[in-house]
């Protein structure tokens, strides 16, 4: 299943005998909230069930990050809870900014659920298509998922240090928390030493959805031009190298791993990123460009 659908294919697939649709899921979502729920209560696309970022999609925050993995046994409830059903399509979508759905794409593929797409644009495309909206909260038949970790690649910090090293690292934040100028979330600020910044803004438009697949193969190439293994190994090597991405808690990134996976790069995600980096003192911190 493709990785991106659009409000025509969207609209069409939700006319279909209801057996066939897919099933839908809202996950609208902020950062520091306050929850989505109460504005996919207020309209929704029609049949759309709603999952919530912070409670359902990811685990608890911790030492390992504020949207750490989710246990796998809570995830397969709320997925059921919300109508997945193995082997059936999903459509994710969010308010527009491709966040939220971006994480929760990430996280049904990491839960071995391929058959799942994002809305391009979001519900803002929705609405601005003409398409209707319905108010309340959908119930859905249970669906009967089984969760099986591991169906996307998984950064630890470990594994981030040694991609920083030996491959390319994205830090996806923004250039000023990348230098560690302004930090508003996380206690320490700077980046994983050899991660190289490409803001995740840089890989949409202004309305939130995905710049082309050349456009964000050039982003990326710049980036990676920059990594410490392509400046050793010189600019033909940067295909072979291994690619990963983290932001400030696995969320942001995930849609830069989305653009990428589109773009025909895969690279693994840091779920737990800066947040849990540098919720170890003993981890090195570095600050400013990378050389």
């Amino acid at each position: 299943m493709v990785a991106l659908t659009d409000v025509p294919t969207l609209a069409r697939a939700l006319a279909d005998p209801l057996p066939q649709r897919p099933t839908v899921i809202d996950v609208r979502w902020k950062l520091g909230g306050p929850p989505g729920r109460d504005e996919y209560l207020a309209g929704h696309i029609p049949g759309a069930t709603f999952l919530d970022l912070d409670a359902q999609v990811a685990g608890p925050p911790g030492r390992g990050g504020r949207h750490p993995l989710p246990e796998p046994g809570a995830l397969q409830a709320a997925l059921r809870a919300a109508g997945v059903r193995s082997g059936h399509p999903v459509v994710v979508y969010d308010a527009g900014d491709g966040l939220g759905s971006a994480r929760l794409w990430w996280t049904l593929r990491w839960a071995g659920h391929g058959t799942v797409s994002v809305l391009d644009g979001g519900l803002a495309a929705w609405v601005a298509a003409g398409q209707p909206l319905e108010p309340g909260e959908v119930v859905a038949t249970p669906g009967d998922i089984v969760v099986n970790p591991g169906g996307m690649p998984v950064l630890d910090a470990d594994g981030a240090a040694e991609v920083a090293r030996t491959g390319v690292l994205l830090d996806a934040r923004t250039p000023v928390r990348y230098r560690g100028e302004q930090e508003p979330i996380d206690p320490v600020a700077g980046h994983i030493p050899g991660a190289v910044n490409l803001p995740a803004s840089a890989l949409v438009d202004a309305s939130g959805r995905l710049r082309p697949a050349a456009e964000v193969v050039a982003e990326y190439a710049a980036a990676a031009a920059r990594a410490p293994a392509a400046q050793a190994s010189g600019p033909d090597a940067v295909r072979s190298l291994p690619v990963g991405a983290y932001c400030g808690s696995g969320v942001t990134a995930a849609q830069t791993v989305l653009a990428l996976h589109v773009a025909g790069i895969e690279a693994s995600l840091y779920v737990g990123s800066w947040s849990e980096w540098c919720a170890d003192g003993s981890r090195p911190v570095a600050r400013g460009e990378q050389p």
